[in-house]
């Protein structure tokens, strides 16, 4: 009975349990070293977003500067008419007003002379820096810092007008002793006259890539402004410029449009152009006379312009430079077709006689016309069709133009 009345022990106890949940160590490894990874890439993406941060702050904090600097009120531009004494002295603004100002003692009194232009505050006038000497922009960008492409033998039929060129111009500036000894004045300028298109402004050019001298071109409309004073200013900004970087060669093209008669009866911008022309007069005759700067002038109107502007000592030489003759257009044909591809056949003689009248440019279009239709063809040399159909249309675009000029003037 004690057997059968024993309580059985339940079957779970004392029995072992199957684990069915067991952790492979080859997974854990991997989840290691993925969530490694994982915090290696939020790591370099940290520094990357610290360092994209800091770049943002730097930009942000020149936004601001610059942004400070764009609200903060203009400057005056005046100039120092005389010093009074540590804490005082007399400029003139750029409208021309006159005032007694103070100045910033911070500043060295050497650099405060007359003449000095200086930056005005807007509200007190006093002098809060001092400005480097500066000229206009547009005189500052009449200096030709790289000489231009062109030589005396890429002009044609000119032999005798470069000839007296360099006499007037390069001779003087490379040989200045000999005119000395001699006992002589060099010529002073030299002015260009002819009809469009003969060469002048590529006669000046030349002058420019041949000579070591400071080459200044400006156009003479640029000198004639709207503001009492302000032509006159440029010109003698321009003659400033070229004292400075002498040895010099002013070019000054179109020249009529300051030099042109002086009349009675004028309006207020017609003034304006004289005072510019009598501020040229002075610059070119001068009293502070600088040998080693030279003027070349080019006009298509020499009858327009005033005599005291033509007169020995200012204008020595006038050299003309007419439409090429028979030997010029030959010269110039031979220039521009020397190195084109031509058909067995073309004569130059043919077309020197039909291209009579001429200018330099004209022949020069026309050899560029004749070249546009072969390539347009798709040939490799130009035909004698091509020469005479060019010529047709230089001739058609002259009258064209003559035509416009008649209803223009009439």
């Amino acid at each position: 009975m004690g057997e059968s009345g024993a309580e059985r022990p339940p079957e779970d106890e004392g029995e072992a349990i199957p684990r069915t949940d067991r952790i492979d160590l080859k997974d854990v490894d991997n989840q290691v070293r993925d969530l490694r990874d994982f915090a290696q890439g939020l790591l370099t993406e940290k520094i990357y977003l610290e360092n994209e941060i800091g770049q943002l702050k730097k930009r942000s904090s020149r936004l601001e500067e610059e942004l400070r600097h764009l609200r903060s009120p203009p400057f005056i531009i005046g100039n120092v008419q005389d010093v009074l004494d540590d804490d005082r002295a007399i400029v003139r603004s750029s409208n021309g007003t006159v005032f007694l100002v103070s100045r910033n003692r911070r500043l060295p009194e050497a650099e405060l002379r007359p003449g000095t232009r200086v930056a005005l505050n807007q509200d007190s006038l006093s002098i809060i820096d001092v400005l480097n000497d500066a000229h206009d922009p547009l005189v500052a960008a009449a200096e030709i810092i790289d000489s231009p492409r062109v030589d005396y033998d890429d002009m044609g039929g000119l032999d005798e007008q470069i000839e007296r060129l360099k006499e007037a111009i390069e001779l003087p500036l490379l040989q200045p002793e000999a005119f000395v000894e001699f006992g002589i004045t060099p010529p002073k300028g030299v002015l260009l006259c002819g009809p469009p298109g003969t060469g002048k402004t590529m006669l000046a050019k030349a002058v420019a890539t041949q000579t070591q001298a400071t080459f200044l071109g400006m156009v003479g409309s640029e000198l004639a402004q709207k503001y009492i004073g302000e032509g006159g200013r440029l010109v003698r900004e321009l003659f400033d410029l070229a004292r400075q970087r002498s040895p010099a060669i002013i070019f000054i093209d179109e020249i009529d449009a300051i030099g042109a008669k002086r009349l009675d009866a004028a309006t207020s911008g017609d003034r304006e152009v004289q005072r510019t022309l009598m501020q040229l007069l002075a610059e070119m005759d001068g009293f502070s006379e600088v040998p080693d700067v030279k003027i070349i002038a080019a006009t298509n109107r020499p009858e327009l312009l005033d005599e005291a502007l033509l007169r020995p000592g200012r204008f020595d030489r006038i050299i003309e430079i007419p439409l090429p003759d028979e030997d010029g257009r030959k010269a110039i044909l031979n220039l521009h077709l020397g190195n084109m591809p031509l058909e067995r056949g073309v004569k130059i003689k043919s077309l020197i006689d039909s291209t009579e009248g001429f200018s330099g440019a004209e022949i020069k279009a026309l050899s560029l016309e004749a070249g546009i239709r072969a390539i347009k063809d798709g040939r490799k040399k130009v035909s004698t069709d091509d020469l005479s159909n060019a010529v047709e249309i230089v001739k058609k675009n002259r009258n064209k133009s003559l035509d416009s000029d008649q209803i223009h003037y009439g």
